[in-house]
């Protein structure tokens, strides 16, 4: 990456992950934009019920696939039942507050589902097993999900036309799959780790599907598979800044360097008190640390860092969340004020 190469929500700037606390989609949107001008997202508010969690969401976006809701969780149905028609009518209804409340809005603009390998991972066959462990439906899926997205960000531009949609892929599983270590259903084994170039393949399709827009990858897991998801071209690769090991240091010196960007997970993502978020320049000294490991230029580090929560904001407490959020956007700055 040239210093004169830049992503489309600019330098010094800061977003959420995806889910917010509470149940009045309204108030999380408004929170949301009136927050972050650099780079708004659509919320999740999983405390709406199931439907309104990352998975249910996603769910009711596959096309031609139709999934209800088990006790045990998420399972392939023969027919768009209650449980597809409720996540569907709660995103328009989420897509109602964001049209609201972006009117006028020129820039990016952040909207995230569930990456084909977690939802293979979540989603239970009609015997009960996760679709992980049939290649077959595994294919099935991913199609299914880049349909179902492909629409998905066409009604985003329509209702935001001004907007460079930015997709978040949501893969906090997707380690987990690359090792073997996704359960079967009865515990006592695990899904076969599924082939690397597999992996690879089938989410260098998934970016495909939003065209020239950028694709962003989120984990909150350790272990993230940056060199895999480098060249799987997604644009930026979202982690827990917390969960980083000197061992990871030469695969992101290699993805900025190849243009990546990084969202660095550095701000708490749960608390009551938003006190402890008083020391924003603080909360991204390691990334200050990282960099100068790396021997990596200055002049890159707010063009090629976005600050994020470590992860989702549904645990926290409404101030909190308000709080984390303004808390990330004054790191940011603060990387581009004083990034050495």
């Amino acid at each position: 990456m040239t210093a004169k190469q830049t992503f489309p929500w600019g330098p010094a700037a800061a977003t959420g992950i995806g889910s917010m606390p509470g149940t009045d989609v309204r108030e999380a949107v408004r929170t949301v934009t009136g927050s972050l001008e650099a780079l708004p997202y659509l919320p999740e508010l999983p405390a709406r019920g199931p439907g309104a969690d990352m998975t249910g969401r996603t769910a009711g976006l596959l096309a031609e696939l139709y999934v209800r809701l088990e006790p045990s969780g998420w399972r392939i149905g023969d027919r768009p039942g209650a449980d597809t028609r409720r996540a569907r009518a709660w995103l328009r209804e989420d897509l109602d507050a964001l049209e609201e409340f972006t009117q006028g809005h020129r820039g990016a603009l952040k909207v995230s589902a569930v990456g084909p390998w977690t939802l293979a991972a979540a989603v239970e066959r009609r015997n009960g097993e996760a679709m992980l462990g049939d290649p077959g439906a595994c294919r099935d899926l991913a199609a299914s999900l880049a349909e179902g997205l492909r629409a998905h960000l066409a009604e985003v531009r329509r209702r935001v036309p001004g907007a460079r949609v930015v997709l978040q892929l949501d893969e906090p599983s997707l380690t987990a799959v690359l090792t073997g270590r996704v359960p079967t259903a009865s515990g006592y084994r695990t899904h076969r780790a599924v082939d690397r170039a597999v992996v690879e393949g089938t989410l260098r399709e998934l970016v495909a599907v939003a065209g020239p827009d950028p694709v962003v990858v989120h984990s909150c897991a350790p272990g993230v598979p940056f060199g895999l998801l480098r060249r799987a071209q997604v644009t930026g690769i979202s982690f827990d800044a917390a969960l980083l090991t000197p061992g990871e240091d030469e695969a992101l010196g290699e993805a900025v360097e190849g243009g990546t960007a990084l969202f660095a997970g550095v701000v708490p993502a749960s608390g009551d008190d938003p006190a402890v978020l008083s020391d924003p320049a603080g909360s991204v000294s390691g990334v200050r640390s990282l960099w100068r490991r790396l021997g990596l230029s200055p002049e890159l580090l707010a063009k090629s860092v976005v600050v994020t929560p470590a992860c989702g904001l549904a645990g926290a407490s409404p101030a909190y969340a308000r709080a984390a959020l303004a808390s990330c956007v004054r790191a940011a700055t603060s990387l581009a004020d004083n990034p050495e």
